[in-house]
């Protein structure tokens, strides 16, 4: 953030703490050791070592998007006033989309779970086929399609005691 603000990122950790009372758990907080470990690991940072002051001494802190939203209210320099803004108009357009498009992504869920559930079948289905003995590999001659469709119906019929497909 300190970054994007035009700032250090001492400066920016000092106005949140001169203003503590704006910045709650969920808008700002320290990231735990595990925590910033597991970030440290992703982005290939120096380690925590306040014997010889190399790399980071503290955790660093955190931001939800109403902290980013704060904080932006709270930095005076041209470039942060301009990213505020930046960073405003694509929250409320990240919002806007979401709100429009909350329908597609609930059928896209219902879709995926659908599938998921059909895989399953699929599945199980297919080693129900692979356990039955009394099935033999078939060959249907042109003009035999009725037969086909008998025997299809045959596994699936078998497969009724476990599911139902219908």
């Amino acid at each position: 953030m300190a970054f994007l603000y035009g700032y250090d990122t001492k400066r920016v950790n000092e106005t949140m703490r001169r203003n503590i009372d704006r910045f709650p758990e969920d808008f700002c907080f320290k990231l735990t050791d595990d925590e910033y470990e597991h970030l440290r690991s992703q982005i290939a940072t120096s380690k925590i070592d306040t014997d010889t002051h190399g790399g980071r001494r503290y955790l660093p802190y955190v931001y939800s998007e109403h902290g980013i939203l704060m904080l932006s209210g709270l930095l005076k320099n041209d470039i942060a006033i301009n990213t505020s803004i930046i960073i405003m108009r694509a929250f409320v357009y990240m919002r806007k989309y979401l709100m429009n498009n909350a329908g597609i992504l609930n059928r896209l869920t219902e879709h995926d779970i659908k599938l998921l559930e059909h895989d399953k079948k699929f599945d199980d289905l297919f080693n129900q086929v692979n356990k039955e003995t009394n099935i033999k590999q078939k060959i249907f001659f042109n003009g035999q399609i009725y037969d086909a469709y008998g025997l299809i119906i045959d596994i699936i019929e078998s497969t009724e005691n476990q599911y139902n497909y219908y």
